[in-house]
């Protein structure tokens, strides 16, 4: 997949279904800029990703405005992560939660209620996984 296409900002028209392609924002620029990573932006939220091996797609971010969360936008996000990934070949998908950022154990809920499984923790990080 050209990698270009994963930093397109699109935005949800809620009327017709149709997207709209817009301009990548500054932190999309950065991301495209300082790393291989790709990013999925919206006007609720995005999303960032990278592939860390021929089978394993790591979800490195995912944010939502806090006037669209709990309605299923994070989920909408990382099914297309997963849609994506699958496309192209890959079986797994990880999600890591640092110990020490705020909110983290809502974020580790988040992450189980997607289906995710402890894969790995220490003191610092919790990495969670499943199989797509």
């Amino acid at each position: 997949m050209p990698r270009y296409k994963a930093y397109l900002k699109w935005l949800d028209d809620l009327e017709s279904g149709e997207m709209t392609e817009l301009m990548p924002s500054m932190y999309a620029e950065y991301v495209m800029e300082r790393t291989d990573d790709f990013i999925k932006e919206t006007d609720k939220g995005w999303v960032t990703w990278r592939y860390v091996n021929d089978k394993t797609v790591y979800i490195i971010d995912i944010y939502v405005k806090p006037e669209f969360r709990q309605m299923g936008y994070a989920k909408t996000l990382a099914d297309e992560v997963a849609e994506i990934a699958k496309q192209n070949g890959y079986k797994e998908m990880i999600g890591t939660v640092m110990c020490t950022a705020k909110n983290s154990e809502r974020s580790i809920k988040v992450l189980l209620a997607y289906g995710m499984t402890l894969k790995n923790a220490n003191s610092d990080i919790i990495v969670l996984h499943k199989e797509l």
